[in-house]
């Protein structure tokens, strides 16, 4: 029986299943994608070849989360984004200062790096719980069943209150967390001329365009690019997206020729996906929830969030409680 089952692979379940372990808790890790990291995966389109799926970049505001990513640096899991990031029909100009830090093989290698010695299952979708004679017995998709002494959750808001509501005595589902959607679509063109690394619009459809070859992971003789939606499109266009991919990735792409004006003779490749709880932008206010008494924890960027900064400081407010020390 594993003394700690976590649930999602992000930055919150990789951190605290790394924390955990290291203090020689038997721990598993289980997340229902094909890959680690959350919303923070890459798309893999051949070899080393691929696309920041979903999290572009980060910038580290706290001091102890800048300190973590210097040593994640140091060793070769992060490296600085360079390059010119433009704005578009905006008064908006670039910082400089702004520091934007990307895995060295996407922006899963955080997960990747913390999760290096601990035991974890993919296509594994949790289903239903259930607490029986002090053990977690958890029902997953695939008619597997794995039992816990404590568990951990770290998925988005409205999963979370699925699953968790008549296990969590306190008024944490009742609080208003704002989630927001996004629309992404992936393209791979004809090689440009493009010299700029990423886009920022203030238009009401696309709100960013990344070229991917500029985070120089790999040489390829073609561009790789993501778009992604505004939340306001992504809040009105979530549900029906899939219904009628080709007309949103249409859309999207549109947007991107005539917004940048980059030369695009030939498309190769293009996917969309639909992110139905890409951020949030009205957190909660404290960092985590833990419950001693029957050994349930929730950690997640809806926790002060909404960056993956805020994952982070969430697992680690989380791990103190496990622990004792606030």
């Amino acid at each position: 029986m594993l003394d700690y089952c976590v649930i999602g692979s992000g930055i919150s379940g990789s951190s605290i299943a790394n924390y955990l372990n290291k203090k020689n808790y038997s721990v598993k890790v289980f997340d229902k994608a094909n890959g680690l990291g959350g919303r923070s995966s890459y798309k893999r389109f051949k070899g080393k070849i691929g696309f920041d799926h979903g999290l572009q970049y980060i910038s580290p505001k706290t001091k102890e989360f800048k300190n973590f990513t210097k040593l994640l640096i140091k060793k070769r899991i992060l490296k600085q984004w360079k390059g010119k990031h433009s704005f578009i029909n905006t008064k908006v100009k670039e910082n400089k200062k702004h520091v934007k830090l990307i895995g060295y093989s996407g922006n899963n290698s955080i997960s990747k790096f913390l999760l290096k010695n601990i035991k974890y299952q993919l296509k594994y979708e949790l289903l239903n719980i259930k607490r029986e004679k002090n053990i977690w017995n958890l029902y997953f998709i695939n008619n597997k069943k794995i039992t816990a002494k404590n568990l951990i959750v770290t998925a988005p808001f409205p999963q979370s209150k699925k699953l968790l509501s008549k296990f969590v005595k306190k008024n944490l589902f009742k609080s208003k967390v704002k989630i927001n959607s996004a629309i992404t679509v992936l393209v791979i063109t004809n090689k440009t001329k493009n010299k700029l690394s990423s886009f920022f619009t203030n238009d009401n459809t696309l709100g960013w365009v990344s070229n991917e070859n500029s985070k120089k992971r790999f040489k390829f003789k073609k561009d790789l690019w993501v778009l992604q939606s505004t939340f306001n499109y992504g809040k009105l266009h979530i549900n029906k997206y899939k219904k009628n991919k080709k007309y949103y990735t249409h859309v999207l792409i549109n947007k991107f020729k005539n917004l940048t004006k980059v030369k695009i003779k030939k498309i190769y490749f293009t996917h969309i996906h639909g992110w139905k709880y890409s951020s949030n932008s009205l957190p909660l206010k404290n960092y985590s929830y833990w419950d001693k008494k029957i050994g349930l924890g929730i950690c997640a960027d809806w926790f002060g969030g909404p960056r993956l900064e805020n994952g982070w400081l969430s697992a680690r407010d989380l791990y103190k409680k496990i622990c004792n020390k606030t």
